[in-house]
């Protein structure tokens, strides 16, 4: 995932993991559930934004984000046409 967003090197990479690791320990500390995917994505972007805003490939960025972006209401969606559809059937 991080040379298709930015070129990672190891020390990144580790940087990338531990504030994933550190957001995901706080949130489930806190009851907020969080998407492991797209913490993890984040932390390479802000990782890569650290050696300039040109080391990240932001058209890719922009893909993540949409597809973020349009899970909530597809899954909606989904969920709304599976239960009708077994509500009729039973």
């Amino acid at each position: 995932m991080g040379y298709k967003i930015t070129r990672l090197r190891p020390v990144h990479g580790f940087a990338a993991e531990t504030v994933s690791a550190g957001t995901i320990i706080g949130m489930s500390l806190a009851g907020i559930p969080v998407s492991t995917t797209h913490i993890i994505s984040t932390a390479i972007m802000g990782v890569g934004t650290t050696k300039g805003p040109g080391a990240v490939k932001w058209g890719i960025a922009r893909n993540i984000v949409g597809a973020w972006i349009l899970t909530i209401p597809a899954s909606a969606a989904i969920g709304f046409a599976a239960f009708w559809a077994l509500h009729l059937v039973f």
